[in-house]
């Protein structure tokens, strides 16, 4: 997203709602203490002037202790002004990053399923957190330094050109060469460098956390060295963009660099020169010596450009990439109030292609799941089958045609409703760091202890409660409780009898599970199917002989329908998946007999 300074400005301001006075006035404070600073330098060369002026006799200078104790109290009220500034700023600062967070969070959970499936964990994460914490990095700090920058330039070239003008130009022309060579590090092509470089960044988190998440299996399986490739391969990227623009940028940083420094080198040869030919020398010696002391207020206030140019920067690609949170489109939300008491789905011509892709990944799929049947989707990987399952909870809506439950479309269903229509046992569980009492219920809140604990006894979960130290209200993930992938898949499936739902999905639901886990599963699937309209998705063909009806995917189509025994008969695609399947298992009795 490009988020230009002004409009930048306008949504932090946003952000930071009743507290947007608190910027405006660290702002002028910060600007204040800048101007503030310029005084003592400027009482200094009175003083400087006084006892110039008295030599040899210095106890003379009696001006000279006025001007000093104005020196000290410019400097006071400067440091004052900055302090208020910075406080003012940081509350303002806590209070848009909380906000930040907090509508990110609030659109995130309004956003559809499908979304997620496109956006990381690590990603979303870094954008939200890293991205709030720069953004009051730059309010906090940047900020009020931003006010020096801007108003700090004028009061200086005053100062300058005021006691000599000839002494101003030579520090003055350093300082416009500066400026020509900040504009070649920041402007031009390398003004959207910090773009790449926030997508490198958020490449790498997102590989980082999913290596992390994975180093179970990366143990389990030895594959280090594989696993790591990822994850290296995004730190190398990084590596080289970063270490690329850093080659870049180094001549226009040493140009700037010498910039700001020449005239503290180029005031003292010059003042050899000038000196001669100066009407009075003493008050020209004087000059020089503000000059000599003042020049270095004009390099830190070229470094200050410098750093709130970057943080401009910064701060825009942050706010830009939570705005592209806070305004991604969610899905319209339905207003049809007529209940829907009928539950079979019907596909209507439906086409569907993922954002940013034109190959569809459902193509005109055309079929009916009648109330209380089930029907199982099968294909390779990449099929479309879980595509086609996900749109029917409106993880993403369709792109043409319709999808109905009990012939209503379920784009004109509220959402809440919807999901109470339908419950997920997904092939990758989610349990919560929280008690099984607790993760059980989360598919219904209201529901009693002993609700609960008749689903998790439906669901064959008997021996899993029997085992823990403190029974359903043991809390996962903690005290080394930990369950197995078949354990964890027949808790998720007490979820799901729990919510009792008339319309369930399965997605490879027994995938990660042993053969003793895969019975006790099949068993709490003969509860939670009971009677309700059911679509499935399976790679172990076993499991689904028995379905009403078994559709065939490939490449986004169905390309076949029918029994487990009719598909057979036609010796189409599902013949041929039957037979990959059943020489499979015999190679794995075979492979299990010789190390018998």
């Amino acid at each position: 997203m490009s988020t230009t300074k002004n409009s930048m400005v306008t949504v932090l301001f946003g952000f930071a709602g009743s507290y947007r006075i608190l910027l405006v006035l660290s702002w002028l404070l910060a600007g204040l203490s800048s101007v503030l600073s310029i005084g003592p330098f400027i009482c200094i060369w009175f003083v400087i002037r006084e006892v110039f002026r008295v030599l040899p006799d210095v106890v003379q200078a009696a001006e000279a202790a006025k001007f000093g104790w104005l020196a000290v109290g410019l400097a006071v009220a400067s440091i004052a002004c900055y302090f208020v500034a910075l406080l003012c700023s940081h509350l303002a600062a806590f209070r848009v990053e909380k906000n930040m967070r907090k509508q990110a969070m609030r659109k995130i959970v309004d956003l559809p399923l499908g979304y997620f499936g496109t956006n990381t964990s690590g990603k979303l994460r870094k954008i939200i957190d890293d991205n709030a914490s720069l953004t009051h990095a730059f309010l906090a700090h940047q900020l009020p330094d931003l006010a020096g920058a801007v108003i700090m330039p004028i009061a200086i070239l005053a100062v300058l050109f005021i006691f000599d003008w000839k002494l101003g130009l030579i520090c003055f022309i350093p300082l416009v060469l500066g400026l020509v060579f900040l504009q070649r590090m920041m402007g031009g092509e390398k003004a959207g460098f910090m773009n790449q470089y926030m997508d490198a960044l958020e490449a790498m988190n997102a590989t980082a956390v999913e290596y992390v998440r994975g180093i179970p299996v990366v143990k389990v399986f030895q594959q280090t060295v594989y696993s790591f490739k990822n994850f290296h391969e995004s730190i190398v990227r990084y590596r080289d963009f970063a270490a690329a623009f850093a080659l870049e940028c180094r001549i226009p940083m040493i140009g700037f660099t010498m910039s700001i420094h020449a005239p503290s080198l180029l005031l003292i040869p010059a003042g050899i020169l000038f000196v001669s030919t100066a009407a009075d020398y003493r008050e020209f010696l004087l000059d020089l010596i503000f000059y000599i002391l003042f020049v270095p207020v004009s390099g830190s206030m070229m470094n200050k450009i410098m750093y709130a140019g970057e943080s401009i920067m910064v701060a825009r690609e942050a706010v830009g990439r939570i705005c592209e949170i806070t305004q991604e489109k969610t899905l319209a939300e339905g207003s049809l109030d007529k209940p829907i008491n009928e539950y079979s789905i019907c596909f209507n011509h439906v086409t569907f292609a993922y954002p940013g892709k034109q190959q569809p990944a459902v193509f005109r799929a055309n079929f009916a799941v009648p109330q209380g049947k089930t029907y199982a989707l099968v294909g390779s990987s990449g099929s479309g089958k879980t595509t086609l399952a996900s749109l029917i909870p409106r993880f993403w809506d369709v792109g043409e045609g319709s999808i109905t439950i009990g012939g209503v479309d379920v784009r004109d269903v509220k959402e809440a409703d919807l999901m109470k229509k339908i419950a997920f046992v997904f092939q990758n569980t989610k349990l919560f760091k929280t008690s099984l009492l607790d993760n059980i219920r989360a598919a219904k809140p209201e529901a009693g202890r002993e609700e609960a604990l008749y689903a998790a006894h439906m669901a064959q979960c008997d021996d899993i409660l029997a085992k823990m130290p403190h029974g359903i209200d043991t809390v996962v993930g903690t005290d080394g409780v930990y369950l197995s992938g078949g354990e964890q898949q027949r808790i998720v499936l007490a979820r799901a009898i729990l919510k009792d739902a008339p319309i369930i999905i399965l997605d490879e639901a027994t995938a990660f599970a042993d053969p003793e886990n895969e019975y006790q599963i099949q068993k709490a699937f003969e509860h939670l199917t009971k009677g309700k309209t059911v679509l499935m998705i399976a790679h172990r063909l076993s499991s689904i002989k028995d379905v009403d009806c078994i559709l065939v995917m490939q490449q986004g189509e169905i390309v076949e329908r029918g029994s487990h025994e009719n598909l057979l008969h036609s010796k189409g695609v599902y013949a041929g998946m039957w037979q990959e399947y059943q020489t499979s298992i015999a190679w794995k009795v075979e492979e299990e007999a010789a190390h018998a």
